[in-house]
C-alpha cells in the first residue's frame, strides 16, 4: 500500500459547501459596508479561515471591523447552511468506505472551527469512517502552513512518504508539500486543475472515486 494514511480537506472536496460560503461572504460585506466581491473573488478564499480569508480580500480593514466581519460571517453562514445543508460530492460515501475496508488511515485536515465541522459530519453520516479529525482550532497555524498535517503524521506515527494530503484547493497542496507529503488535488471543487499543478499536485483527479485508482 503506497500511502497508508489520507489527509482530507472539508470544504470543496468532501462536501459542497460554495453556495452558502458566498453568500455569507457577499451578505457580510453588504451588511458591513465594504465593497462586495464577486463569486470567484469570495470562492478564491475558500479553505482559508474566516479571518484570513477576509484579510486576504481587505489587507487594509481594521482589526475591529475584520472581528465584525468574522462574527458576523460566520453567523450567517450557519444560518444559510441550516436552510440549504452541504451536500457530498458524487461517490464521497461509498469511496470512503471502501478505502476504510482497504485498511486506509482516514483523517480530515481543515480550516473550518471544530463545532461547525463536527455538526456536518454527524450530519452527512461521515464521523464514524475517520480515525482522527483537526480543525481550526486545533494547531497555531493552519494552511498553507504545515501543521496540520506535521501533527498528524506525528500523533498517528505514519511516515511523510506514507500520506497523501488530498483537497481541492491550492492551500491544500501547498500544506502537503511543506510537510514533505504526497498531494492530490480534485477539480471539481473550487480551483482549476492547472492552479492545483501549478502548486506542485501529485496527481489531479475529476472524480472523488478516482482515488480508487491511485
Amino acid at each position: 500500500m503506497k500511502y497508508k494514511l489520507l489527509i482530507f480537506d472539508f470544504d470543496g472536496t468532501l462536501a459542497d459547501t460554495r453556495a452558502p460560503i458566498v453568500m455569507a461572504k457577499q451578505e457580510t460585506m453588504r451588511q458591513m459596508g465594504i465593497a462586495v466581491m464577486d463569486e470567484e473573488t469570495c470562492a478564491s478564499t475558500i479553505g482559508l479561515t474566516a479571518r484570513l480569508g477576509f484579510q486576504q480580500l481587505y489587507p487594509d480593514l481594521p482589526e475591529e471591523k475584520l472581528e465584525q466581519c468574522v462574527a458576523l460571517y460566520r453567523a450567517l453562514f450557519d444560518e444559510l447552511a441550516a436552510k440549504n445543508p452541504p451536500v457530498l460530492f458524487p461517490g464521497v460515501l461509498p469511496t470512503l468506505k471502501e478505502l476504510s475496508r482497504k485498511g486506509h488511515i482516514l483523517t480530515i485536515a481543515t480550516s473550518r472551527h471544530n463545532a461547525s465541522l463536527n455538526g456536518f459530519l454527524e450530519a452527512l453520516d461521515l464521523k464514524p469512517l475517520f480515525h482522527y479529525v483537526l480543525g481550526g482550532e486545533d494547531t497555531p497555524l493552519l494552511k498553507p502552513n504545515p501543521d496540520a498535517v506535521l501533527k498528524t503524521l506525528k500523533d498517528l506515527d505514519i511516515p511523510p512518504e506514507k500520506a497523501l494530503v488530498i483537497g481541492d484547493m491550492p492551500f491544500d497542496i501547498l500544506m502537503a508539500k511543506r510537510a514533505g507529503v504526497a498531494a492530490c488535488g480534485v477539480s471539481y471543487g473550487n480551483a482549476a486543475e492547472e492552479e492545483l499543478y501549478a502548486s506542485g499536485a501529485d496527481y489531479v483527479i475529476s472524480s472523488f472515486s478516482s482515488l480508487l485508482k491511485l
